[in-house]
């Protein structure tokens, strides 16, 4: 009764996660056409460069506002002017490569990582259903051992709690304008998305934190050796019947250590950018290493620039260590 139980539970978690990303797909292309950069009003942005449009604030013939074209057309490419305050792109009233961000994050960006997700949530109850609850061979033992100090486990939940409330904040930077705002309302949204975003900041240093205790406590424990070829081969005793040997973790978590160390860690390096603009620029010079290797990736990257490819890293990077923790959950 109790395996029933629990795989009605499941099989109603997967079905409501199913139904929630389907509205969410829906939504997205609906938020994809209205998301766009206007100009100001009354601007005529197709016009040729001898024309005039008419703008509000400025006077022409018979007191009408009246502007160049060749004007708007140099703030749309994003040209500088003179101001007092100096900065990154404090000169630049528009920046164009703005709405090219605006237009991806609002389309493939958000639909791939509703695809990935739901596919995560998808594939564990598939596994499920077919593989079922997997059971010791023998039964319990009725004996324990201590296999993590209190320290490990500290430093274990500091990670693992502080990436949820991460995780459920960021997504919520992302997708919670179409799935809790439309029954939230407006404002009850404005409220938990301000909230969300001053959790998001300050847990993020505790994230950190646990990060770098976990790595020092586990990483000797978590090189490869020849007991993981044999793990793999076996699918972690999934093939071959038996329980695989192996040390204090086996080649699948230590797999999950490094995935979770090397992403954290760029997600560290991100966020830190994110929460600092224009202090730590790190695209251009990425981008001129991995040209080495053959790459062709831009190196002249205006410091606007260097804030969106962050932005759009950190993202993707946190919704595809989502997907992997999903799946670490489910196991554990």
């Amino acid at each position: 009764m109790r395996d029933i139980r629990l795989t009605r539970t499941v099989l109603h978690l997967a079905l409501a996660c199913v139904v929630a990303l389907s509205a969410l797909l829906i939504a997205l292309p609906q938020a994809d056409a209205q998301s766009s950069v206007r100009p100001p009003g009354g601007a005529v942005t197709n016009s040729g460069p001898q024309e005039q449009e008419t703008l509000p604030g400025g006077s022409g013939l018979g007191g009408a506002p009246q502007y160049d074209s060749e004007l708007w057309r140099k703030v749309r490419e994003g040209g500088a002017g003179n101001v007092q305050q100096l900065g990154p792109g404090t000169a630049v009233l528009m920046d164009p490569s703005g709405s090219e961000f605006q237009a991806f994050r609002a389309g493939d960006y958000m639909t791939y990582g509703v695809y990935g997700l739901g596919g995560m949530l998808a594939l564990l109850a598939l596994f499920f259903l077919v593989r079922g609850r997997i059971k010791v061979d023998a039964g319990m033992s009725g004996s324990t051992i201590t296999r993590f100090t209190d320290v490990e486990r500290a430093g274990h939940w500091l990670l693992a709690v502080s990436f949820i409330i991460l995780a459920i904040s960021g997504l919520n930077i992302v997708y919670g304008k179409f799935v809790l705002m439309p029954v939230m309302g407006k404002e009850a949204f404005a409220s938990l998305s301000i909230a969300m975003k001053w959790a998001h900041n300050y847990v993020a240093f505790a994230f950190m934190l646990g990060l770098l205790l976990t790595f020092l406590m586990w990483v000797a424990q978590n090189i490869p050796n020849r007991h993981d070829v044999i793990w793999l081969l076996r699918g972690g005793g999934m093939f071959g019947g038996g329980h695989p040997p192996a040390r204090k973790f086996n080649a699948g978590q230590k797999i999950l250590f490094w995935l979770v160390m090397l992403s954290g860690f760029s997600l560290s390096l991100s966020g830190i950018a994110l929460l600092l603009p224009y202090e730590f620029p790190m695209f251009a010079k990425t981008f001129e290493f991995l040209n080495q290797f053959g790459f062709a990736l831009p190196t002249e990257i205006t410091p606007n620039q260097e804030q969106q490819y962050a932005a759009l890293w950190h993202g993707g990077l946190a919704i595809a260590m989502t997907v992997i923790i999903l799946a670490h959950i489910y196991i554990g």
